[in-house]
């Protein structure tokens, strides 16, 4: 798997060791969750569904959570060779934002409601781990854009430092909330992950950028693994160790593409569901009780509007298909 970071494959081998990767992620999550599934059954780790949730999920109480350890297991093959450039700065931002959701899951557990860490703990850490990820890729000697938010082709819309530091630290920790609100309805996080993945492989293999089409490649393979586990009706859910570390895995990988600002448009479902929360929290409050939505974030809006729980998530994957089909093409 790691001679790809040495020699690019050409031609007919492209394609080969392309699926290698993804095929290692999706064994090692499928393996790990299999392994994971009783485990977390025995040892009662269960979510519990808030208040406010529609009626309908109430059944979900119970349902074994922290099942996106699976996601953290996916990417230890990175530590094979930790003097590849890259994949340590990789390794720390995945693992240490699912170590970060971890805690929140298990303080949510022993408190026997879904209340963790505080919204504003969890965005500090999360802006901490963001920045030593940055600093880091930043002082390494890796090639790849360097202070870039966009690449479309050959051309690079590239920022001052600073700058760059700044808003790589709100797309990391903004992307990190956002698949967390997500993560919703089975099988509707991690399905909606697979196509901006795969559009960014694809442009990673386009502009000869190795180490982060590796590490969309893992997150691929054990996205896939666990929807073996999360599809509807769901065996376990991913809990936020798991949204927390995709959402820095999806990040990261944009940022060392130099495809910050394509984070809009290939991961769209999870802009518009943290922007739902904004919108709904903000109008909330400005007009004293009033809402836009039935219910935020927004595939709740849609459940309560008559639409059955399979029907928004398959719809939601393939609104994220299109979306990531056309970030490809913009920036192919």
């Amino acid at each position: 798997m790691l001679i790809w970071f040495t020699t690019p494959p050409q031609g007919p081998d492209l394609a080969r060791v392309a699926l290698w990767p993804a095929f290692i992620g999706f064994v090692l999550a499928a393996v790990a969750g299999a392994i994971a599934l009783p485990l977390l059954r025995r040892l009662k780790v269960r979510q519990h569904v808030y208040e406010d949730a529609p009626e309908s999920h109430q059944v979900k109480s119970g349902t074994p959570t922290m099942g996106g350890i699976v996601f953290a297991i996916a990417v230890l093959p990175l530590a094979l060779d930790l003097q590849v450039p890259m994949l340590g700065e990789f390794l720390i931002l995945i693992l240490g934002c699912a170590a970060i959701g971890a805690i929140d899951d298990l303080l949510g557990i022993f408190r026997g409601k879904n209340a963790g860490l505080k919204a504003r703990t969890k965005l500090l850490l999360t802006a901490v781990i963001a920045l030593l990820f940055l600093t880091r890729l930043d002082s390494s000697y890796a090639e790849f854009p360097r202070q870039t938010l966009l690449a479309i082709g050959t051309w690079h819309l590239t920022v001052p430092y600073l700058w760059w530091l700044l808003l790589g630290m709100l797309a990391v920790t903004g992307t990190i909330h956002a698949v967390n609100l997500t993560d919703g309805l089975d099988g509707l996080a991690a399905g909606s992950m697979l196509p901006p993945l795969a559009a960014l492989a694809a442009l990673g293999f386009a502009h000869v950028l190795p180490q982060p089409t590796m590490v969309a490649l893992l997150g691929l393979g054990a996205c896939a693994a666990f929807l073996l586990y999360n599809r509807h009706p769901a065996k376990m859910f991913m809990g936020d160790t798991g949204s927390l570390a995709l959402g820095a895995l999806l990040a990261g990988v944009a940022i060392a593409e130099g495809e910050m600002l394509l984070l809009l448009l290939v991961g769209g479902i999870f802009a518009a569901e943290a922007l739902s929360v904004i919108v709904q929290v903000g109008y909330f409050k400005a007009t004293r009780g009033k809402r836009i939505f039935r219910m935020s974030p927004l595939h709740h809006h849609f459940e309560l509007g008559g639409m059955n729980e399979l029907e928004v998530t398959t719809r939601f994957w393939g609104i994220s298909a299109v979306l990531s089909a056309l970030g490809w093409w913009i920036a192919k």
